[in-house]
């Protein structure tokens, strides 16, 4: 078996009361072993990768980069002493710790990381909870089939995460003898859907590999502590970035660390109205210091100067600064940086789905489901039967097309007329999909138990525990909340209710960025699923 030739398991401690992990002391196996060292260095970049390297280690000024060891240290050293005082209690957290088995503690994290990315805290705690009371194994998980880990899924969005779970736990069970890799290489070569972030965060974690990460958070972070404007998009800054974070790793509490680096960004360091006077590295903090050296020009009326501790690049724009378009900002002191790049709004799109009804059928109402393809947005979840339309379709078209979609999955249905009860607004990760919702309830005819499969007719009460994403559950409740045949125009209220966010208080924003959710540079893969 593969595994069995080339993976040797190292040795680590669980972290003592003061919260301290040791590094993993196994130094067997080389790079292009499958499971490697928690040792292994990251294989060195090659052809234009290495290029763009050299190229920005010759033009970074020293303004962003930590000057010596000293300063790498003192850096660590704050950050971990207000980690140890201020973290959160969490249950991912408290797991891990307590857990002495290499694989369970590496799946522990795993789906902790995966859960986390794009998915507030406060949301996640409920769903990892569910998660490792029904799977608390790789094998668990690895038994259980699709529906299960989509039903357990539903409502936290991203749906294509569920699946790769369990894909990568089959994958582990099955090919590789239920041990997971070892290294944050081998974690991001074996592993479906895992990126360079969720490898290094398992890696440090669970193995003690000092492996840096670079999420959301850390990117924030360490854009205000080195004055970083230019775009963290850029491949130029994200290197730089993971460059940083690979230096600044604790190798002595690696997975420490980068939570320390993560949590600040959480709490502390956050988008808006940040904590500054709470943070441990305000200190080193480039950020802070251009603050407080902008406001006392302003206070003596002089006009901003460069000092010892300003960017002077050698020659030509720094590629790290804040491009000269864009000027400082006084109004938002720290939060100038990083720089905040544009984003591609959603395509729009425009569906007419309707929701099916049997009042007659035996053992109660039913409502008609049907299964999205296995690959593609919301893979293998259930939803109202639906078909796309132009947005600009006419309600007669718009009923044809919906009628002969019924009619596909439950034979003739004839006198059917479709009720428009409204229409609902759903915002994906990449799309815009507003749902032209129709109703339906067969009162008059013979209860259709038959369906083909991919399909059902599921309770109500069964509706609101499958697997089903968050825009079918808003359909739904429109369709739940009204008669069918009641006039469209009636129902502008309600489509505006389910279509725009509430705004939220002083309060909630405060509440909102505490809870502030991971937001991985890994996995472009992650703008092909949704919510």
């Amino acid at each position: 078996v593969a595994y069995k030739l080339i993976m040797k398991k190292p040795r680590a401690a669980v972290g003592n009361r003061s919260g301290r992990r040791k590094q993993a002391s196994s130094q067997e196996g080389k790079e292009k072993c499958a499971f490697g060292s928690s040792q292994a260095k990251p294989s060195a970049p090659s052809g234009p990768a290495r290029q763009q390297k050299a190229l920005l280690q010759a033009s970074v000024s020293p303004y962003h980069l930590f000057r010596d060891v000293a300063e790498v240290t003192a850096f660590q050293e704050s950050l971990l002493g207000w980690y140890d005082q201020k973290k959160r209690d969490l249950p991912w957290r408290r797991l891990v710790e307590g857990e002495v088995d290499l694989d369970r503690r590496a799946y522990a994290v795993w789906v902790s990381e995966v859960m986390l990315q794009q998915t507030q805290v406060a949301t996640v705690i409920n769903y990892y909870t569910r998660w490792m009371q029904k799977w608390p194994t790789l094998q668990d998980l690895a038994s259980a089939s699709l529906e299960e880990v989509n039903q357990l899924w539903a409502g936290l969005g991203y749906y294509s995460r569920g699946r790769w779970l369990q894909e990568g736990a089959r994958k582990v069970v099955e090919e590789l003898g239920g041990h997971m890799p070892r290294t944050a290489e081998t974690l991001q070569q074996f592993l479906p859907g895992v990126g360079r972030y969720t490898a290094g965060a398992i890696a440090s974690i669970a193995f003690g590999q000092a492996a840096g990460v670079v999420d959301g958070n850390v990117i924030r972070v360490l854009c205000r502590v080195r004055a970083i404007g230019a775009d963290p998009g850029s491949t130029l800054v994200s290197q730089h970035l993971w460059s940083l974070a690979q230096q600044l790793v604790d190798p002595a509490r690696p997975g420490d660390f980068n939570q320390a680096a993560m949590e600040l960004g959480a709490i502390v360091c956050t988008p808006q109205r940040p904590l500054c006077s709470h943070c441990p590295v305000q200190s080193l903090c480039r950020a802070r210091q251009r603050v407080e050296r902008e406001q006392l020009s302003a206070s003596q009326s002089l006009p901003g100067s460069c000092d010892v501790e300003e960017c002077a690049p050698n020659s030509g724009q720094c590629p790290l600064c804040v491009p000269p378009t864009e000027p400082w900002d006084q109004t938002l002191g720290v939060t100038n940086f990083p720089r905040k790049a544009s984003r591609k709004p959603p395509r729009e799109e425009c569906s007419a789905i309707c929701v099916l009804e049997q009042p007659k059928a035996l053992g109660g109402a039913r409502i008609l489901l049907v299964q999205r393809p296995n690959s593609g947005l919301l893979a293998g979840l259930w939803e109202f039967p639906s078909v796309s339309v132009n947005a600009e379709a006419s309600g007669q078209h718009q009923r044809e097309a919906l009628q002969q979609e019924l009619q596909s999955w439950v034979g003739p249905l004839p006198d059917m007329r479709l009720h428009h009860l409204g229409q609902v607004v759903h915002t994906f990760s990449h799309i815009k999909m507003t749902y032209q919702v129709y109703g339906q309830v067969l009162e008059e005819h013979t209860p259709v138990t038959i369906v083909p499969p991919g399909a059902r007719w599921l309770t109500r009460e069964d509706f609101h525990t499958a697997a089903v994403s968050t825009a079918m559950k808003k359909v739904f409740r429109m369709y739940e909340g009204q008669q069918p045949g009641t006039c469209k125009g009636s129902k502008r209220s309600q489509v505006a209710t389910l279509s725009k966010r509430k705004k939220s208080s002083p309060g909630q924003q405060v509440l909102e960025s505490f809870f502030r959710p991971h937001v991985p540079t890994d996995a472009p893969s992650l703008n092909t699923a949704a919510q």
